[in-house]
């Protein structure tokens, strides 16, 4: 016993020695600071009342985390999302969070970016909603969906309020690996949750994201992130926003290793252009392009591994016009290095339709240079205001489809199936997704006039159309 006593009692101090020792060389010890400057890109549009992002420095790391915890805690929101249960709702994020089956209410995080009430989240934490509700500093709002992102998994609400917490937005394009960050959220029910770690990577591709055009360039982090904190915020030691938590890689569904987060710069632009235009103006640059592997660069005889290989023009587009050919490699777009398609697709998401974007790539060892001019996803080069009609008798929003859409499924026009709840279209098999070409042999052309006539219409119903895997589809319906 003697002897317990006296090495517990050894062990003891010298632990307390070790932990005296470590304080003193971390508080003397020069650190990797943080750097935070305004970006200056003409491209961003942001939200009015949101702060520019921040230009102050530290020198030391933080001795604790309160300043950042006090300076956006308080503009992080809870998020309820009502549905019927429906064992057919299950996604890839039910795997990454390892939840199953959908339950009829489901809750998430999302951080007010305006006084006035817009709020950003995910759009997984509010697919396939009835009713949400946002729960702020214990006051409950019903909120309206302003408008969703699969491509980014970026969905943005609106509540009636005034005076709100809008959070501070930091810069994730000057992010650095090794810099402390907080995840802020409501994991597990928890509201008001932080957890601390640091940035352990960048343009981060996972491959979870939906979309026509899947847009990942993640942060990755070790700060602690759990079921619920999914449109959550992530900010730097000033509490200054830098990304939206989005997703884990867990085998459990519960925290283990690494969350990601969508860049704030990304998200930013993605929901001011919700809130202005309904939907993401996307900037086509005209081509398709592959990751250089060490086997690419050796087959191609490429020395370099930073870049992007191209690997399809497409015919009329930007990058024929600009001259560009397959094999090329893509190594700058503006003043951003390429080193991989995160890079690439990220530079990308800044610009908008009938922009010019310098362009540096090499072509047989011979570095050139070209302009492109983005354009959208029409063809054109100016923005997209796209028109929707959404129905809860339907339950489901209707979109035309677009220029892509069409050359993809080989139709020349058709609406589209997104959003769907418990309604009228599940009720007769379709899924999101599916494209409406006919409807009793009449073309099916505007949203509205679409969505209005499956509202009245009772008698022999006979749908044309196209699935999402892209086999045809035709059948006939007796409605009441």
């Amino acid at each position: 016993m003697k002897s317990l006593i006296k090495t517990t009692g050894v062990s003891f101090l010298a632990g307390l020695a070790g932990a005296a020792v470590w304080t003193q060389l971390n508080l003397n010890e020069p650190a990797y600071p943080p750097s935070f400057s305004t970006h200056n890109n003409p491209e961003m549009s942001l939200v009015s009342n949101w702060d520019k992002p921040s230009t102050s420095t530290r020198t030391n790391p933080p001795l604790s985390f309160v300043e950042a915890s006090e300076n956006s805690t308080q503009s992080v929101v809870f998020i309820k999302n009502f549905s019927g249960t429906d064992p057919r709702r299950y996604s890839m994020f039910d795997y990454f969070f390892g939840s199953g089956p959908s339950q009829q209410v489901s809750s998430g995080s999302g951080v007010i970016i305006s006084e006035d009430g817009y709020i950003v989240t995910n759009n997984h934490v509010i697919d396939r909603a009835e009713t949400i509700e946002v729960i702020h500093q214990k006051k409950t709002y019903k909120a309206k969906l302003v408008g969703t992102d699969k491509n980014t998994d970026i969905a943005v609400l609106k509540i009636e309020a005034t005076n709100l917490p809008a959070i501070k937005k930091g810069s994730s394009r000057n992010l650095q690996i090794g810099e402390w960050v907080l995840a802020v959220g409501n994991p597990f029910n928890l509201t008001s949750t932080v957890t601390a770690g640091i940035v352990s990577a960048k343009e981060r591709q996972i491959n979870i994201l939906g979309g026509d055009f899947p847009l990942e360039s993640f942060i990755q982090t070790d700060a602690p992130i759990n079921p619920g904190n999914s449109g959550g915020a992530l900010v730097n030691v000033n509490g200054e926003l830098v990304g939206i938590n989005t997703a884990i890689l867990s085998r459990t569904g519960s925290y283990t290793g690494y969350g990601f987060a969508v860049p704030v710069d990304i998200a930013m632009k993605v929901s001011n252009d919700l809130i202005e235009y309904g939907e993401v103006q996307k900037a086509i640059p005209g081509i398709e392009a592959v990751e250089i592997t060490p086997e690419l660069a050796e087959e191609m005889n490429i020395n370099t591994l930073n870049g992007v290989i191209v690997t399809h023009v497409v015919r009329d587009g930007a990058a024929e016009e600009a001259g560009l050919q397959r094999n090329d490699v893509i190594t700058k777009l503006g003043n951003q290095e390429i080193s991989g398609m995160g890079s690439f697709e990220e530079a990308l998401s800044y610009y908008y339709p009938g922009q010019n974007l310098p362009i540096t790539y090499s072509r047989n060892g011979n570095q050139k240079t070209a302009q492109l001019k983005l354009q959208n996803l029409e063809g054109g080069e100016g923005i997209l205001k796209r028109e929707y009609y959404s129905s809860t008798l339907l339950g489901a929003k209707l979109e035309a489809v677009n220029t892509i859409e069409k050359d993809k499924m080989g139709i020349d026009y058709g609406i589209k199936i997104t959003g769907m709840t418990r309604g009228y279209l599940r009720d007769l098999g379709l899924r999101e997704g599916f494209i409406i070409t006919q409807i009793n042999r009449e073309p099916a052309l505007d949203p509205k006039t679409v969505g209005k006539f499956l509202e009245d219409y009772s008698g022999k119903l006979l749908l044309e159309g196209v699935a999402t895997s892209g086999q045809p589809f035709m059948q006939s319906y007796s409605i009441r």
